[in-house]
C-alpha cells in the first residue's frame, strides 16, 4: 500500500462527506454546481474506499466495472490540496488495480480533471464498455453532461504507480 493511504475505518466514513462537500465547492467559481446528494454516502463497503490521512484530508472511491477498476470519485480537502494527496491516492488506487486498467469519468477542461488525468497517462475512451456505458448514462441523467463536457477516460495495463 502507498505509505500515508490506508482503507478507512467504518467511523471515519461520515468524514469523508465533509471531505466531497468542500471539493465540489471548488467548481463553483467555473459555474459547476454538483446536484444534490452525495457519491460518497451510497458506498456501503468501506473496502472499496482508500483514503489519506488520519484523520481523513482526501478520499478515493474505486469499484470493479467492465473489467477494469474505475474510480468513481477522488476528492482532496481543499484545505490539503497541491500537496500530493491526490497524486498518492491515484497510485495507490493504480496500485489496488494490480495492472488492469483503470477507468474513469470527469470533465475534459477543468484543469484538475480531465488535462490532470491526461498527465497521469489516462486517455479518452471513444467506445466504453457496457457498465462505463451505463455510468456515463447515469451521470447525463443526473444533469452532470450539462455542467461541463464529460468523458470517459481510461489507462491501460500498467505497472502500478505513476510514471
Amino acid at each position: 500500500m502507498v505509505p500515508g493511504v490506508r482503507i478507512p475505518a467504518a467511523a471515519e466514513l461520515a468524514l469523508l462527506e465533509a471531505i466531497e462537500t468542500a471539493a465540489d465547492k471548488v467548481f463553483q467559481p467555473l459555474g459547476i454546481v454538483f446536484p444534490p446528494g452525495s457519491v460518497i454516502s451510497t458506498v456501503t463497503d468501506p473496502a472499496k474506499l482508500l483514503v489519506a490521512g488520519d484523520p481523513p484530508v482526501g478520499f478515493a472511491y474505486a469499484d470493479d466495472v467492465d473489467g477494469a477498476l474505475h474510480l468513481h470519485q477522488i476528492a482532496v480537502h481543499p484545505d490539503h490540496a497541491r500537496q500530493g494527496i491526490g497524486t498518492q491516492l491515484m497510485d495507490a488506487v493504480f496500485e489496488r488495480a494490480g495492472g488492469r486498467p483503470v477507468t474513469l469519468t470527469t470533465f475534459r477542461d477543468v484543469p484538475w480533471n480531465g488535462p490532470w488525468y491526461a498527465r497521469m497517462g489516462f486517455t479518452e475512451v471513444a467506445e466504453p464498455g457496457p457498465g462505463l456505458a451505463a455510468i456515463v448514462a447515469e451521470e447525463h441523467a443526473a444533469g452532470l453532461t450539462d455542467l461541463g463536457v464529460r468523458i470517459a477516460m481510461t489507462r491501460p495495463e500498467h505497472n502500478g504507480h505513476i510514471q
